[in-house]
């Protein structure tokens, strides 16, 4: 008996608004500036994010041995993720990500990434966790996404407050090459 309740090869759509690089490709293209800066987690598990170094690092979460977790320097940047087929906000402490894509912008031949597609690979987990990047032909962007991303209002500004991003009367960066 055949079953029909769902069509061949569905998969759940990802809802979150937060893009987790997952094991494998991870392809997106990037649809905002980047806002960058410093973050650290508290004991409750709640992120604080500067746009400078911290001074003081209240309430920190600790490691299991008692040592204060590392303060990481973040990119946060809106992308489309074309696996969860939505539009996602990716926040990338990963230095060997972060160069790559530093250097991407700074080669004139690709330059900036909200005109191509980025694969990031991820392989292993934890401390034996490597990424390779890699650019993708440019391409024009499918204007249903760009709809979707002006339709979200995402403001990437209020992440330094420990604000949601997703609130009404953001702002967003709307610009393409075509």
């Amino acid at each position: 008996m055949e079953n029909n309740f769902l069509p061949q090869d569905y998969k759940i759509p990802d809802t979150k608004g937060y893009m987790k690089i997952k094991e494998g490709e991870n392809t997106i293209r990037i649809l905002s500036s980047a806002v960058v800066g410093y973050e650290y987690w508290t004991n409750d598990v709640k992120p604080i994010r500067s746009k400078t170094q911290f001074k003081e690092t209240p309430n920190i979460r600790l490691d299991k041995d008692g040592n204060p977790t590392k303060i990481k320097h973040f990119w946060a940047f809106v992308v489309w993720n074309y696996e969860a087929g939505a539009v996602q906000i990716l926040e990338l402490t990963q230095s060997t990500i972060q160069s790559v894509i530093k250097a991407l912008v700074d080669n004139k031949k690709w330059g900036d990434p909200k005109n191509y597609d980025i694969t990031i690979n991820r392989i292993g987990e934890g401390f034996d966790t490597e990424y390779s990047v890699v650019p993708n032909p440019c391409t024009g962007l499918d204007q249903e996404i760009l709809m979707q991303y002006a339709a979200k209002k995402i403001n990437l500004e209020a992440l330094y407050d420990g604000k949601n991003p997703f609130k009404e009367n953001a702002l967003n960066d709307v610009s393409f090459k075509e």
